[in-house]
């Protein structure tokens, strides 16, 4: 897949931005329900309820349709994660540790709303450069939102020697925890179970402890 390859010409009609709605959406329940390999264009054209040239005049070829589908879900991925992180409420009066909880939570829980289409995109941008960097610029994006909000608590966090990378590492520890669940599952390192909500609080007590640790703790990493 290229570059431009999701690259499609917008819908300008009602009638044709609904056909192209019902396209999308097709073809997210297809990768959702069966993966990557569920994805053909004439799965997505009977799903959709579409003739198959048609789909193939609107978006060329798999690829295209492929990127398509994958800006559609970062676009509505993008809206919710922001909602759930920085659309919150909360401001510089409240507790650092309700603002740290708060913005690890909607990270978390935005990952695991979304998990299915995810996985897919995750596992398939290991192999698809232009899928890696679409996800890539999501994530780098969501990082940023991640920092915007927990930034309300930076007066409790000036024992970092730079705040903006302790952050950064935390939005990665987050970030990390989740992929690693939504791509392994809850059993590849432990027999021990642990379902979403334990993972999200424990993320949440981990994350807060990191960042709200004094000084003395932080600097253990340079002994």
């Amino acid at each position: 897949m290229s570059r431009d390859s999701t690259t499609v010409p917008p819908a300008l009609q009602e009638r044709s931005r609904r056909t192209q709605d019902r396209i999308l959406t097709a073809g997210m329940q297809l990768l959702q329900e069966g993966g990557a390999e569920a994805l053909t264009v004439v799965a997505v054209a009977e799903l959709a309820g579409v003739a198959v040239g048609s789909l193939y005049r609107r978006f060329g070829d798999k690829d295209r349709l492929l990127g398509a589908i994958q800006a559609r879900f970062t676009e509505d991925f993008g809206t919710e994660f922001r909602r759930r992180v920085s659309e919150t409420g909360l401001s510089a009066s409240t507790p650092p540790p309700k603002v740290i909880a708060a913005a690890v939570v909607g990270v978390s829980e935005t990952f695991r709303a979304n998990s299915p289409l995810l996985r897919v995109f995750m596992l398939l941008g290991a192999e698809n450069p232009a899928v890696f960097e679409v996800g890539a610029v999501a994530s780098i994006k969501g990082g940023r939102t991640f920092r915007d909000a927990v930034m309300l608590a930076a007066p409790a966090l000036r024992h970092h020697p730079d705040v903006e990378a302790a952050i950064d590492f935390a939005y990665r520890l987050t970030y990390a925890g989740c992929a690693h669940r939504i791509i392994h599952g809850e059993h590849l390192e432990s027999a021990r179970p642990l379902g979403w909500e334990q993972l999200i609080d424990e993320l949440r007590i981990a994350v807060t402890a990191y960042l709200l640790a004094p000084r003395d703790l932080t600097d253990l990493a340079a002994e």
